[in-house]
């Protein structure tokens, strides 16, 4: 079988480029998503930042 030595040895080659693959998609889907505590942090610094604005008249607080 392909001068593999087992059928073990042929599955273990499988399951590491299927895992691998695996991988792969998972990083592209989760490429370029912040995580909660990075989203928190921005909209926190925006708030605050829209309350020290001079040019805001009013605005929204």
């Amino acid at each position: 079988m392909l001068g593999l030595g087992s059928l073990g040895v042929f599955l273990a080659y499988v399951m590491s480029i299927i895992a691998g693959a695996l991988c792969v998609v998972y990083g592209l889907k989760n490429w370029n998503i912040p995580s909660d505590s990075e989203v928190e942090k921005e909209v926190s610094e925006e708030i605050e930042w829209e309350k020290r604005d001079p040019e805001n008249e009013g605005g929204l607080f």
